[in-house]
């Protein structure tokens, strides 16, 4: 059966003036409208991939369009316009913007801006629509990620804490502000790496791969910068993360533990406000 609100190989039943006739056995013949027909046409009996949902007047239709998101995904979707009594519509990449009704909304939005949100399909009326309820759709159960490991993240909110991330469109988790050079956009998709799974299920986030993966090939570019710089560079403890991060496009606990891998290696000096070459770490 096709399904509402996905991606779907339907076969064509039939040809008429408004366009093909898709068989979407228990849901019914579903149209696909004349302009989204592939070039050369197909004839009954092909197979079509398309994405099923209702139209304006509530009748179901297939595009051959792909929106940004499906049901059941989590997404920044850009707000386009506002109706005072049903909600704001979004754009999902498809002729026919997507609802965020006025009740799933948590806070008044305005045209212009991105918002997260969460796809979903309404039980009862079959209709797609957006909520930004994000968390009363997340994946509660404690995931199963190693320490280190490299996963997407979608920054969804901030906090006094921290940035919130939806993590592989499922799980919650969780930037530091002591950990980032720079905030973080709402909306914003990162790749991240796992700092730790919480009891709770939560995880904690970063933008940079953790423990000694992280930290030796920052020790390699510092010591190439060194080298190109003369042998001295005037960054420390004082250095901001600004600084750090455009120097070595890691955040500034990542640079002093790589500066204290250095200096107990001895490879580096810590003098006068910056490090230096020492005569093992020139070689």
């Amino acid at each position: 059966m096709a399904s509402i609100g996905e991606r779907n190989a339907l076969r064509v039943v039939r040809e008429a003036t408004p366009g093909l006739y898709l068989d979407g056995e228990e849901l019914g013949e579903i149209l696909l409208p004349k302009r989204y027909i592939p070039e050369g046409g197909a004839p009954a009996g092909d197979y079509l991939e398309v994405f099923v949902y209702r139209d304006s007047e509530d009748r179901l239709v297939a595009t051959t369009e792909i929106p940004h998101a499906f049901v059941g995904d989590f997404a920044a979707l850009k707000v386009v316009s506002f109706n005072g009594k049903m909600g704001a519509f979004l754009d999902w990449g498809l002729s026919k913007d997507l609802l965020l009704p006025m009740r799933e909304q948590t806070r008044r939005v305005e045209v212009g801006e991105s918002v997260v949100v969460y796809v979903q399909l309404d039980m009862k009326s079959n209709r797609i629509a957006a909520t930004m309820h994000v968390e009363d759709y997340l994946n509660v159960e404690r995931p199963d990620y190693e320490k280190g490991q490299q996963v997407s993240a979608l920054i969804a909110d901030e906090t006094p804490l921290g940035f919130k991330a939806i993590v592989e469109n499922a799980h919650s988790g969780l930037f530091y502000k002591t950990d980032l050079a720079s905030p973080l956009a709402i909306g914003q998709q990162v790749q991240a790496h796992v700092r730790m799974v919480r009891p709770d299920g939560k995880i904690d986030l970063s933008l940079d791969p953790a423990g000694y993966g992280r930290i030796a090939p920052l020790t390699e570019k510092i010591l190439e910068v060194l080298k190109s710089s003369g042998g001295r560079l005037e960054m420390g403890d004082h250095s901001t993360p600004d600084e750090v991060r455009a120097k070595f496009g890691a955040s500034k606990k990542a640079f002093k533990q790589a500066i204290g891998a250095l200096y107990r290696q001895r490879s580096i000096r810590i003098a006068d406000g910056g490090i230096e070459l020492s005569d093992s770490g020139g070689k």
